[in-house]
């Protein structure tokens, strides 16, 4: 069976435990506990036909304090790049961290994400800077990890991508 390592990035806050949580064990927490580090979990999904084991590193989110470590980044065969819909801050952030793995890693497979879908009220990012975010990428989805609309989207379109 395949084995891909897929990495979880964003800012401070924007869900990327919460995606996990939800795409893993279907479940979505209230409190919000800060990833020191990294968590590793893992989901085993059928694409295509084709198994494949899900290595997944929720990373730290990144925030003016603290920067993500790059070297958790080697071996990956793609990541996602998680914003918040509500914080339009969060999409500067991953605009630098995009850059940053481009320099320091190199071109992978991506899939913006657009979390807190939820929330549409609340929204503070307007669809030309995902978009412009996303561009040469595997794409952009909007996604609720507290409802789950569209998290079972995001990783497996990313996993079709890094096993093409």
């Amino acid at each position: 069976m395949n084995k891909k390592k897929v990495c979880m990035l964003g800012a401070f806050a924007v869900g990327k435990t919460s995606l996990v949580g939800q795409f893993v064990h279907s479940k979505y927490e209230d409190k919000y506990l800060t990833t020191v580090g990294v968590k590793i979990d893992e989901k085993q999904v059928n694409v295509d036909g084709q198994d494949v084991k899900l290595m997944l590193w929720d990373m730290a989110g990144e925030d003016e304090l603290m920067k993500v470590k790059m070297s958790y980044l080697r071996g990956a065969a793609g990541y996602l790049l998680v914003v918040d819909g509500t914080r339009r801050a969060t999409v500067e952030v991953a605009r630098s961290l995009r850059q940053r793995v481009e320099d320091e890693i190199g071109k992978l497979p991506l899939l913006v994400v657009a979390n807190k879908y939820d929330l549409t009220d609340d929204w503070d990012v307007v669809d030309a800077d995902l978009e412009a975010l996303a561009e040469d990428s595997c794409g952009l989805l909007k996604t609720s990890a507290k409802t789950g609309e569209g998290v079972e989207d995001a990783f497996i379109t990313l996993a079709r991508h890094v096993l093409a």
